[in-house]
């Protein structure tokens, strides 16, 4: 499914607004050096800071400008689930190929709380989640237990892991029973 060189886009702006053109010359270069997936609206993206119509609009300009040529994985990720659930909607009804959602920041959830927040999620959804473990920005850590129940749920498919753990993914594929995709970077 997911497969490469996956680039994680920037949002660029101009006089405090998405500059549209600059986005979707980046993702025709990045389709013409051989990029074999795009993923806007992620932490790279900014996503915590831009307003829910920047989002929309980044995710939208992306599929869009890709035209189907490569996949997109859509940063879809909050610490509040329904607003997660609304992103994982807008990214479907453009036809993102899946969904990238960062565990929940900032509040500091138990391993039972972010199972339940990706658990809500997919139950509210209709699109591949690959979750985002990035502790050293999150505050949180998506331990291999918890990440193999995720995995349990028929639309996790993967998980872009950020821990620095070059042992996790042994530890989480011992857990997971069932075909994975790990993203690094």
């Amino acid at each position: 499914m997911f497969s490469g060189s996956y680039v994680a886009l920037i949002t660029p702006f101009r006089e405090g607004a998405v500059d549209e053109l600059a986005l979707r010359n980046m993702v025709n270069w990045q389709i013409e050096q051989g990029t074999q997936g795009l993923i806007p609206m992620g932490t790279t993206g900014e996503s915590p800071t831009v307003t829910q119509a920047e989002h929309e609009q980044v995710i939208r300009l992306v599929i869009e400008e890709a035209a189907g040529r490569i996949p997109v994985i859509a940063g879809a990720g909050s610490n509040n689930p329904l607003e997660s659930v609304h992103y994982a909607k807008v990214a479907e009804d453009w036809g993102a190929n899946a969904i990238l959602c960062v565990a929940g920041y900032y509040n500091r959830p138990s391993q039972e709380g972010l199972y339940q927040h990706f658990h809500y999620l997919h139950e509210h959804s209709n699109i591949p989640i690959i979750i985002y473990n990035i502790p050293p920005r999150a505050v949180v850590d998506i331990k291999a237990e918890t990440m193999a129940r995720l995995a349990q749920l028929p639309r996790v498919v993967g998980v872009k892991d950020a821990t620095s753990d070059l042992t996790r993914i042994c530890q989480d594929r011992q857990l997971i029973q069932k075909p994975f995709r790990y993203l690094h970077g």
